[in-house]
Parts: C-alpha cells; structure tokens; sequence
C-alpha cells in the first residue's frame, strides 16, 4: 500500500498517532478504515432494525391484512385445489 500524503501535517499526525498505538501507519490507517466502515454498517442495521419495528406495528395494527383469517385460508386451499384439478383435466 502506497502512502502518499499531499499534507505534511497530516502525515506526522497520522505517523503519530500509529507511533502511540504501536502499530505501522498501514495498519493504522487500515484499523481506522475497519472502524469507519463498521460504524456505517451498525448506523444502517440499527436504521433497518427500526424500520422492521415500524413495518412489524402497522401490520399488527391491521391484524385481517397481514393475517388472513381460516377460512379465508381454507377458501384459498380450496380455489389451489380446483385450478390444480382443472390443470389434469386439460393436460389428460
């Protein structure tokens, strides 16, 4: 990895930094990079944990759309049952 500063300063700040961790300055910059990129990836599931629970509510206040009720169940196994006997029928 190539380590090209255009700032002087912010090399020796980096260069500092990596001297009081003990670590080289690729790890450094490598472990700063990990911890950056963690922190983006724990922002978005904790975003999308809160949306699921904001989903998760409005159906459960809405329980006959998101759950049909059984005989709604029933009268679809039923309908399944009469197209797959229609589909025999034909194919025979």
């Amino acid at each position: 990895m190539s380590l090209r500063f255009p700032d002087p300063a912010q090399r020796a700040a980096i260069a500092a930094a990596a001297k009081q961790a003990g670590v080289s300055m690729q790890e450094y910059i490598l472990s700063a990079a990990y911890d950056r990129a963690t922190a983006v990836e724990q922002r978005f599931i904790k975003g999308f944990r809160a949306s699921m629970a904001r989903s998760g509510a409005a159906f459960a206040a809405e329980p006959g759309g998101a759950d049909p009720s059984a005989e709604q169940r029933a009268a679809e196994q039923e309908a399944q049952r009469e197209l797959e006997h229609q589909k025999r029928g034909h194919a025979a």
